[in-house]
């Protein structure tokens, strides 16, 4: 019998004791092979709970950062290593820093897409299924710089009545839907309510019916009455949504709201990657260990 290339990553997964860990952004059959599927925020907790000695993570770079800080003693692997994020490269430490020095005695919010330098500088990580939860922990009087997504930050912002000092990323995915596509898709999918990721820009965010995370997406989509949908986020949740709710029907906002670097790991690259152990993520020390405190943080507001 010949072995499919999903048998043989099953055969090297046992034999190196591993867990495969995808983002719901990746591609369909990458997500199939996963061990867990979720957003950014369900993959950090799931990864604070891996007994495997090595993770396969299926992502972008600064998830598999988010692992190796949360598993010091384990090898995590990214199967594609050029698989980076234009988000988090739009803020450094050095300049993060900088902010701070401009607004002594501002608390850091840092979206988890970022490196783990700039972790490693902020007081809590957020997700976008998080980040109202955890600004509202803080005082209301609290000054908050809100790093790298001005998007998700204002969001927030808005969510608590309240003012940040926003730096001025973005998702060049999510920046591409406009009020024009939600028209567009209005029009040709009456009733179907338009769901959209809180990276979008405001004038999105404010003309759909729902603004949630892609795991929050997942959740609201089982409990609705509606049989179709409109979904404003990177298409790759698509595959989860349908596969979850195969009686309902799923449309893109825009289909070419495709993210490149999340599509970089394919079935033969992850196979790649167990038989060479290959590429190992690591993040050195004293940055791991500040990065960490910021993770754990946020993992401890509930």
């Amino acid at each position: 019998m010949t072995m499919t290339l999903q048998d043989e990553i099953q055969r090297l997964k046992r034999e190196r004791g591993a867990v495969i860990l995808a983002h719901n952004y990746q591609l369909g059959e990458v997500q199939d092979i996963a061990d867990f599927t979720g957003d950014s925020l369900e993959l950090a907790r799931k990864a604070t709970d891996i007994q495997a000695d090595v993770i396969v993570f299926c992502g972008v770079h600064f998830m598999a950062e988010t692992a190796a800080i949360l598993n010091p003693g384990k090898t995590v692997l990214l199967p594609a290593e050029d698989a980076g994020c234009p988000m988090a490269d739009m803020i450094s430490g050095e300049q993060l820093r900088a902010l701070k020095a401009q607004h002594p005695g501002a608390k850091v919010l840092c979206y988890v897409n970022s490196t783990a330098e700039v972790k490693s500088e902020s007081d809590c990580c957020v997700t976008s299924a998080n980040a109202v939860q955890v600004a509202r922990s803080y005082a209301p009087d609290q000054p908050i710089i809100f790093v790298p997504d001005r998007h998700l930050g204002s969001y927030t912002a808005e969510q608590l009545g309240r003012t940040f000092i926003l730096w001025p990323g973005f998702c060049p995915t999510h920046a591409r839907l406009t009020q024009t596509h939600i028209q567009t898709a209005r029009a040709q999918h009456p009733g179907a309510p338009v769901l959209v990721h809180p990276e979008c820009p405001k004038p999105v965010r404010d003309a759909a019916d729902a603004v949630l995370s892609t795991g929050g997406m997942c959740r609201h989509v089982q409990g609705r009455g509606e049989s179709t949908f409109i979904i404003g986020t990177e298409t790759g949740i698509l595959h989860r949504l349908q596969l979850e709710n195969p009686a309902k029907t799923f449309y893109p906002l825009l289909e070419q709201a495709v993210c490149p670097n999340m599509k970089k790991i394919t079935l033969e690259k992850i196979l790649w990657s167990l038989r060479e152990m290959h590429a190992v993520i690591t993040v050195p020390e004293p940055i791991a260990g500040k990065a960490r405190h910021a993770i754990e943080a946020m993992l401890a507001i509930h």
